[in-house]
């Protein structure tokens, strides 16, 4: 996981220490990064520091992860080769803020029915703030956009601030 992280994502190594601080695997907590195997398929989601009891409970490798060592990412022993493969990756409270422009100006692979519904109804907020919209490398009016039926294809979208 973390040199998913850092080497293929890359994230500074501090950043993910000061920053990331609660860490699920496919729905389990993770408390080792290090030990951590991501799979072809995989969902990974990030958090920043969560209040209360429950963020306390949940927080990687903190003082109440034994609460939860029944439901907790344990990884195989059996290692496989790296290999290529996609994961679905998920940020939550201020990674989101901190993180997601960084992701959608290198690109990112969304679902077409996601696509669709953000931008369904949006054109006048998109309008506001987007000054060009290109598809397939031409540009395109913002409004063809919201004409196309996104749902049943996988989009490669990619934001830049020109």
């Amino acid at each position: 996981m973390k040199s998913l992280l850092c080497e293929q994502l890359g994230l500074d190594p501090e950043y993910i220490e000061r920053r990331i601080k609660t860490l699920f695997l496919n729905g389990k907590p993770v408390d080792d990064m290090n030990s951590a195997i991501i799979r072809d398929g995989s969902t990974l989601a990030l958090s920043g520091a969560m209040p209360g009891l429950v963020g306390a409970v949940l927080r990687s490798g903190g003082f109440f992860a034994s609460l939860r060592s029944t439901i907790s990412h344990r990884e195989e022993t059996e290692v496989e080769r790296p290999q290529e493969g996609t994961v679905s990756l998920k940020l939550f409270n201020i990674l989101l803020k901190e993180m997601g422009p960084a992701f959608l100006e290198k690109g990112i692979w969304v679902h077409g029915k996601d696509l669709q519904n953000f931008i369904d109804g949006k054109l006048d907020e998109l309008s506001t703030g987007c000054k060009k919209a290109m598809l397939d490398g031409k540009e395109v009016d913002l409004k063809k956009l919201t004409e196309i039926n996104w749902a049943d294809r996988e989009v490669f979208l990619l934001l830049r601030a020109d």
